[in-house]
């Protein structure tokens, strides 16, 4: 199976919008890292994201990008921000039958889970907003899983360009 972790794109203050949309800066950032997913000719079988609105617009983005269907996201609360880590992992170990699962996210969730695929200590992972890492597992519990690679938004944007 491979795991593709995304943090999501750069969202207005609670202050400026109580619901954290994203600003045009971070729609136009995963935007481009849409387009960088699209030109590496990654195929998702599932697009997962947490409940929370830059999340969701940020999944969006990327399924647009990708050639997705919009109502075939799952939005969960496995995958917010402060959620536990053994649910989300337990989560996708249920979900055998697909082969590419991308999960966008929040810090510290998804650093968390990065970690605890790759390892059984901790290990840190340090996520932007628009970052994209891949990991492959071949089977849980986790903690042998490999990283295959990991993007910064400016790589995708140069990959989309």
């Amino acid at each position: 199976m491979e795991i593709y972790l995304m943090q999501h794109g750069k969202a207005f203050s609670e202050v400026e919008d109580p619901k954290r949309s994203l600003t045009p800066e971070g729609k136009e950032e995963i935007s481009f890292s849409g387009r960088g997913i699209a030109r590496l000719e990654i195929k998702f079988d599932l697009i997962l994201c947490s409940t929370k609105q830059r999340a969701l617009q940020t999944a969006e983005i990327v399924a647009k990008e990708t050639g997705y269907p919009l109502e075939k996201i799952e939005s969960s609360p496995r995958f917010d921000p402060l959620a536990s880590v053994e649910e989300a992992i337990s989560y996708l170990a249920s979900l055998k039958d697909r082969n590419r699962i991308l999960v966008v996210g929040h810090l510290p969730s998804l650093e968390k889970i990065a970690s605890q695929l790759l390892s059984e200590t901790p290990v840190s992972i340090q996520f932007q907003m628009g970052s994209l890492c891949r990991i492959d597992i071949e089977g849980f519990p986790a903690g042998k899983a490999k990283l295959i690679w990991f993007l910064m938004p400016q790589h995708l944007r140069l990959i989309a360009e």
